[in-house]
């Protein structure tokens, strides 16, 4: 649970008459992580793929073009068996092809023109104002046309420069129209500049331009209805062959594959060698399997792993079904080296825990709750699935503290006695029960806690936390050091934090004339000494983070008084300030208001939790003992979700 899985690393031998009954048994298995043969000067080279490889990929290219051209998405079908999908895929993929292809032609022969219309139509309309054939704008010898966009009436300008000219202007669409003679033509375009003025180019057409806008519109909307019933087709045959498109891919990707593993296999003129690592509880399916799809012409053999390869053993997490969800939120930072504690099963804990010590609302948690189990439902990309478990941990989690702390949505569910009276809760007869007076500003701990007269509190809190999960880093670094360079470097890299922050604890009682403060002094020098001698003058430097670490954990209170607090200002502006006594427009407002607010808070209720609460895991804990960079198990295989054997 605390460390990743055990690993072999294995080397398969055999003759190269059975390299393709081997890889297809290793595939078959799906728990053998191959490594990629580099050549070298041991005379081996990279294996060939086999001679199906070319065909398989031509297909599987084309299969995939026809899916994306289908917008297909992974769905939930019945299993095909692979015998049977093989016998007619050949011939199912060319017919496919064929009206895809027809499909897809006539698509982009719709689209196209369509783009034309656009392009001609946005050409067009500049001179929709004038009744002026588009074919009178051109074919002059001694008469120039200047057409463009301008916003003032240019008439009496062009007027001052030449008498010899014909004007349309339309100035709501600032379009300017000017016949003029040829020698005029430099006069009248530097008057035409004084006006930012911009020349229009005057589309290829023949025609009156309303009566082209209007056949224009006819064509597109002839054209969309084409192309509305041209998608109704696709998605007919979208439905059809869905079944066996993602049927087919998946064969076709497993059987690609295992045709292409030659290429990261070390191969002789006569045998084939592949290296790779297997889970040890796995070791001897293994050999078994390899010696019955070889009938005995593979061999098998556990390699010792010397301390140096331990860096590059492929890691496979070994954690509970419960807590796998928050391995992806350890593959975000870095999976673990084989060699270090693995803390997922910690980071299950108090990831969660920190998010709904910050939320801690029911109103919120309920409705966040529900979000992730509609996602995790309805959501098909397996990738998100382990967010959404770890968002459903954290607002279960989240639901406990809103129990505790006796929020809905920033209203209190019990009563409460204070200086100014009695402040009602939602729950009628439900009242606030006084148990203890807090040691931290005489402040009066309740059931359910108020945490807005908590404030000093549960800051104290948080950094009792902090103290607490810091030094568990602490103690997991001291593991793992002393696990790789013993106990001694254990003492002095890791120990000595704890050391010091002892020394430091003694420093305070010292100042409070409870202890002679040489106590203090003495512990400290000693945990300083060691703490140079096991990190160097790094170490001294990094002593100023202990204490901003520890107070990094009071956001585990600022941000949940933050949100509490945005909470009620956002009830107290609608139900106090914007509601009336009788029912009126200003109630709606009101709802609006309080609607609004609640989605935006309800927005920072995944953000400023989640992104805090991690930044506690990769911060303030992992620095104190995790490295990670270790590399991903990948076993050559496929988990079939379409097709069976």
């Amino acid at each position: 649970m605390f460390k990743p899985k055990e690993m072999s690393r294995a080397i398969i031998v055999g003759h190269k008459d059975v390299m393709e009954d081997t890889v297809n048994a290793l595939h078959d298995i799906n728990t053998f992580h191959i490594e990629n043969f580099e050549e070298d000067d041991s005379g081996f080279k990279i294996g060939r793929s086999f001679q199906n490889a070319g065909d398989l990929s031509h297909k599987l290219v084309k299969l995939r073009s026809i899916s994306s051209f289908l917008g297909l998405k992974p769905q939930e079908q019945n299993k095909q068996n692979v015998e049977d999908l093989l016998k007619d895929l050949d011939s199912k993929l060319l017919e496919l092809e064929n009206v895809v292809a027809e499909k897809n032609s006539h698509k982009n022969r719709l689209e196209n023109q369509s783009k034309e219309l656009e392009t001609l139509k946005k050409d067009i309309i500049p001179f929709s104002g004038f009744s002026l054939d588009l074919g009178l704008y051109r074919g002059y010898k001694n008469i120039t046309v200047i057409t463009g966009s301008v916003k003032e009436d240019v008439t009496v300008a062009v007027a001052e420069v030449t008498q010899s000219y014909e004007i349309e202007q339309d100035l709501e669409i600032g379009t300017v129209v000017l016949f003029i003679r040829n020698e005029d033509r430099d006069k009248v375009l530097k008057v035409l500049s004084n006006f930012k003025f911009q020349e229009l180019r005057v589309p290829d057409v023949d025609g009156i331009p309303n009566s082209l806008l209007a056949n224009i519109e006819m064509e597109e909307s002839e054209i969309n209805t084409e192309i509305v019933s041209l998608e109704a087709e696709i998605t007919k045959l979208k439905e059809k062959y869905s079944e066996f498109i993602l049927a087919s891919e998946e064969i076709l990707s497993i059987e690609s594959e295992k045709s292409e593993a030659p290429l990261r296999i070390a191969t002789s003129e006569q045998t084939f060698v592949i290296d790779g690592w297997i889970p040890d509880d796995h070791y001897e399916l293994l050999a078994n399997t390899v010696d019955n799809a070889t009938n005995g012409r593979g061999f098998v053999s556990k390699q010792e792993v010397t301390k140096e390869e331990t860096n590059i053993i492929p890691i496979e997490y070994d954690n509970p079904k419960v807590s796998k969800p928050l391995e992806a939120i350890m593959d975000l930072y870095a999976r673990p080296r084989y060699t270090e504690i693995d803390p997922t099963f910690l980071i299950f804990i108090t990831f969660p825990l920190f998010y709904g010590l910050m939320l801690g609302d029911l109103g919120y948690a309920s409705t966040l709750l529900l979000i992730a189990l509609g996602l995790k439902k309805y959501v098909k990309i397996e990738a998100l699935k382990p967010f959404f478990n770890v968002m459903i941990y954290c607002q279960i989690v989240s639901l406990v503290f809103g129990v505790l702390y006796g929020e809905i949505f920033g209203f209190s569910l019990a009563s409460m006695h204070t200086a100014h009276g009695i402040t009602a809760g939602l729950i009628p007869g439900f009242e606030t029960i006084e148990l203890f007076h807090s040691p931290i500003g005489n402040e009066v701990i309740t059931f359910p806690v108020h945490r807005t007269h908590l404030a000093m509190t549960m800051l104290a809190l948080s950094v009792v936390i902090g103290v607490i999960h810091i030094n568990i880093g602490y103690l997991l670094g001291f593991i793992n050091e002393n696990r790789n360079h013993g106990i001694v470097s254990a003492m002095f890299e890791k120990g000595s934090w704890v050391i010091i922050e002892i020394a430091i604890g003694l420093l305070v009682l010292g100042y409070l004339e409870y202890i002679p403060m040489a106590a203090g002094i003495v512990v400290f020098l000693i945990g300083f000494i060691m703490l140079v001698k096991g990190e160097g003058i790094a170490g001294p430097l990094e002593l100023p983070t202990l204490l901003s670490n520890t107070l990094s954990y009071t956001r585990l209170a600022a941000v949940g008084l933050s949100s509490v607090y945005i909470a009620s200002t956002v009830n107290l502006l609608a139900f106090e300030r914007i509601m009336p006594d009788e029912f009126g427009i200003m109630t709606i407002f009101a709802l609006i208001v309080f609607f609004i607010g609640h989605l935006i808070n309800t927005i920072l209720s995944i953000v400023a939790p989640g992104l805090h609460s991690l930044r506690l895991q990769y911060v303030e804990f992992f620095t104190k003992f995790y490295e990670g960079g270790g590399r991903k198990y990948n076993p050559f295989g496929y988990i079939r979700k379409y097709t069976e054997e």
